[in-house]
């Protein structure tokens, strides 16, 4: 493993206290200010989403606005802790691990004023396991989902599977409860139980929420993206962005009340300006996806040389500049989560072109093409591209960059015929079963007899302790066998208006209890 300085673990430190206290205190409403009803929140995102279904799509951006508009039976607390949502309380479980009994809120209506009931939870339910990529991973543990009555659901296991309640609670590629008679495979129709409500989408021009007055909040305060859910603002638009740049200046102006996705070159720029900073560190984690399913990287030779071939720390400065941004880490989660091991430095930051040059030899690939698909709206993407390229290139490939908008990135990478790497980024997750990657339905579709057998071992584990251990042996084959590539560590920066109050740093923003304070 790579070890970093004294000075480098102390700011590691220092981050992950910094990103724990912040996560701590989502949407915490500041001190002494006192909320105000009505007004419209702008919000300059990185771009057009591919769909506003969260079922069918594991972009950020797509569960960052479907997260107002749908909700689903569970979602997380301020410590990362599933906590009931559309659902009354959390799941009985039998003894067994292997029945899931699910009571429902009863005084839950959709946007077209339908009453929800079990037989909509179901359908939703039914339809998130053959759509969505991790209600599919789901699905191969899931004997039955059933109505026994009006209220209840019971979901009936397999095998345990540890990991169903947050499964259930994330959003994105969501569970999300939806009206049984607008269900279709491809939605034409948004409706949902959210404080929001769509009202009118302006393809690269603006996505408008509304207020729904029919909405019914839970009791008590927020916590996280749990608890209440008040509806201070009337509308919410959501406005696409696309250039790293232009939101900059946007920010800088005050044109918007929350820009998200800002380079690191906005950090002293927001200084002074019309806009204040949202930090939330660490983030997450910036990735190569490789295609184990069709062309030159399924063969395990050649991604190893790609994995060989990298220099990550190049690479974090080119698309970061400040050390303060980035952390050197090949382990899948930093210091401070239960989570973290110590077994990426074997395989981690080598720049090895020799060797990488004579594993590529032993693919024996007669066409050495690389497809590397990313997209300058987010720009630290591209920068990463730009560094891989030219190692790639050193160990023998002739690296292709297709450089594409995010909406158009994130529906090519489902076609294995036209991409071999594609870079994209996650936030570190409470629950590693939540990382799109173990699904062989995710893009990448790493599927192989070690991968079954660890992943098995990891979501049927009843302790944590087994847990932590099984962790392990799953990111002791991901090292092996190279179905991506972990950059390194990074920090998040956005921006909001000072008249936009009862927001704090989150993965993925969100608006309701949010509210705009007089000028």
């Amino acid at each position: 493993m790579i070890i970093p300085s004294p000075s480098s673990r102390s700011r590691a430190r220092r981050l992950l206290l910094a990103g724990t206290l912040a996560l701590s205190g989502l949407l915490a409403p500041s001190l002494g200010a006192t909320p105000v009803a009505g007004g419209i929140a702008t919000v300059a995102t990185i771009g057009e989403p591919p769909t506003l279904d969260p079922m069918s799509s594991t972009a950020d951006l797509v569960g960052t606005l479907a997260q107002h508009i749908f909700e689903t039976l569970y979602t997380f607390d301020a410590e990362w802790r599933p906590t009931p949502l559309l659902a009354e309380e959390l799941p009985e479980v039998s003894p067994d691990g292997r029945v899931y009994r699910i009571p429902l809120r009863q005084d839950i209506r959709f946007h077209d004023g339908s009453p929800m009931d079990a037989s909509d939870v179901l359908a939703s339910l039914e339809r998130w396991t053959t759509t969505a990529s991790r209600g599919k991973a789901a699905a191969r543990v899931i004997s039955s989902i059933e109505a026994p009555d009006a209220h209840t659901i019971v979901i009936r296991l397999r095998q345990p599977h540890a990991p169903l309640v947050a499964l259930l609670a994330l959003n994105n590629a969501a569970a999300v409860i939806m009206p049984k008679d607008r269900i279709a495979p491809v939605l034409t129709e948004f409706v949902g139980t959210g404080p929001y409500q769509l009202k009118a989408r302006v393809p690269d021009q603006y996505i408008q929420l509304m207020r729904f007055d029919g909405y019914r909040q839970r009791p008590g305060e927020p916590n996280g993206y749990g608890g209440a859910r008040r509806q201070y603002l009337d509308e919410i638009r959501f406005v696409p962005v696309a250039n790293a740049n232009t939101r900059s200046e946007a920010a800088m102006a005050g044109q918007f009340d929350y820009v998200d996705s800002l380079p690191v070159e906005a950090l002293g720029k927001l200084q002074g300006s019309r806009s204040e900073r949202v930090m939330l560190e660490p983030f997450g984690w910036p990735r190569l996806v490789l295609n184990t399913r069709q062309g030159i990287l399924s063969s395990l030779a050649a991604r190893q040389a790609v994995q060989l071939a990298l220099n990550e720390e190049e690479m974090l400065f080119a698309a970061f500049g400040d050390p303060a941004f980035y952390s050197l880490n090949g382990d899948l989660y930093p210091e401070g989560y239960p989570w973290a091991t110590s077994l990426g430095g074997e395989v981690y930051n080598k720049a090895d072109s020799l060797t990488a040059r004579k594993l590529l030899d032993s693919a024996a690939a007669t066409d050495r093409t690389l497809r590397i698909l990313t997209s300058r709206q987010y720009e630290f993407h591209y920068k990463m591209a730009l560094v891989a390229a030219e190692h790639l290139k050193a160990a023998g490939f002739a690296p292709e960059l297709q450089v594409v908008d995010w909406a158009t990135l994130t529906q090519r990478r489902q076609d294995p015929a036209v991409w071999d790497v594609f870079i994209t980024h996650s936030a570190f997750l409470p629950e590693p079963a939540l990382i799109d990657f173990p699904s062989r339905d995710s893009p990448g579709w790493w599927d192989s007899p070690r991968r079954t057998r660890v992943m098995d071992a990891f979501n049927q584990a009843r302790t944590q302790e087994a847990r932590i251990l099984r962790w392990a042996e799953v990111q002791q084959a991901v090292h092996d066998e190279v179905p991506f590539i972990k950059v390194g560590d990074f920090n998040a920066l956005a921006a909001r208006s000072p008249s936009l109050r009862g927001t704090q740093p989150a993965p993925w923003p969100f608006f309701w209890n949010a509210w705009k304070a007089a000028d």
